[in-house]
């Protein structure tokens, strides 16, 4: 018997996937929101988890759908499983136990408000299943690599992005795009309503940590692909809408910056065209990318408050430190340049 070929989801098979992810996203970012903002949140069963299961449970159907439709063309095992696709086939039932042990956590337990929602081992079963199932046309299209256009490049993009957006949403306590103009002013002020140093050393480590979330996925884009234009102000608009709902749509201003910062992190892409074998452009991109983002970030804070954090140290130093940040993780990830 000869042996048979993984087949290639299309492109429209994986634009689907990554819009029936974007309802599944949605879904667990409404239930975010609630987990934050309704007191009275007492049972398993409301809207918000109504939207995030039923976006599970769509993108889960076509993605079976198009393991099914191999297997009726008489493909056998792994060759049923489009190339990109077999760890979100593995995924899905395993978002689904985890799924079940979310609602029989909330019924005997109870429903977490704070702080703990990030913690609860139900709900880390979910969002380590969901990136997997989410980040499907990402790992297609980097089997391909190559200098996709844009619109080539949408779903592996819109995958990317989401995912970022995840993985901030589960560092919510050290996500410095939730501040809002006055709380950025007041920390770096070393203002006792805002806690002091402690305020300002919480600030601090949010921005190290958002930093390293942000950059890392166009660190990793960059060096598989010629990324197209568009790629860094697309991921900075998904994580920026779903910041902006979690925060309450309290730091719309800041929202604005990092949007603006991936204006010019696209500029900088199609400018310095970094990669691997262009390692001193790829360590350029990886410096300057977090130096304009939070230099932005304080500007726009200040402008919209009319003053500046008291602590010069801080709001000047910040930026280079997240700079050297991002040099550091390129040297990591590129050592040396690829013969």
């Amino acid at each position: 018997m000869l042996q048979q070929g993984r087949v290639r989801a299309s492109y429209r098979t994986d634009l689907v996937t990554v819009l029936l992810g974007t309802w599944f996203s949605l879904g667990l970012f409404l239930d975010a929101w609630a987990h934050s903002n309704v007191p009275e949140l007492e049972t398993f069963f409301t809207p918000w988890h109504a939207v995030f299961y039923s976006g599970f449970a769509a993108t889960g159907a076509w993605i079976s759908w198009q393991v099914w439709r191999n297997v009726q063309a008489g493909r056998r095992g792994l060759a049923a499983v489009p190339e990109g696709y077999g760890p979100a086939v593995l995924a899905l039932p395993v978002f689904a136990v985890c799924g079940f042990g979310d609602y029989l956590w909330h019924t005997f337990i109870g429903i977490e408000q704070g702080i703990d929602i990030l913690f609860s081992p139900t709900h880390l079963g979910l969002i380590t299943s969901m990136i997997v199932i989410l980040t499907t046309p990402l790992r297609t299209a980097w089997a391909d690599g190559g200098s996709p256009s844009f619109l080539r490049f949408l779903p592996a993009g819109l995958a990317l992005s989401f995912a970022t957006a995840l993985v901030l949403l589960f560092a919510q306590y050290a996500d410095a795009t939730v501040y809002g103009p006055e709380g950025i002013i007041r920390a770096f002020s070393f203002e006792k309503g805002a806690g002091g140093s402690g305020g300002a050393t919480r600030l601090a480590a949010s921005i190290t940590v958002t930093n390293l979330v942000l950059l890392a996925p166009l660190l990793l884009a960059v060096r598989r692909f010629r990324v197209p234009v568009g790629t860094a102000t697309l991921l900075q608009v998904v994580v920026m809408l779903l910041s902006t709902a979690v925060a309450n749509y309290e730091n719309l201003e800041i929202a604005a910056a990092f949007v603006v910062s991936g204006i010019v992190a696209d500029v900088l892409l199609w400018k310095l065209r970094p990669s691997e074998e262009r390692l001193r452009e790829y360590r350029v991109f990886a410096f300057a990318v977090p130096l304009v983002t939070w230099a932005l970030y304080f500007a726009v804070a200040g402008v919209s408050v009319g003053r500046m954090p008291g602590v010069t140290e801080m709001w000047t130093g910040a930026p280079i430190v997240a700079a050297l940040h991002g040099l550091l993780l390129a040297v990591v990830l590129v050592p040396t340049r690829r013969s």
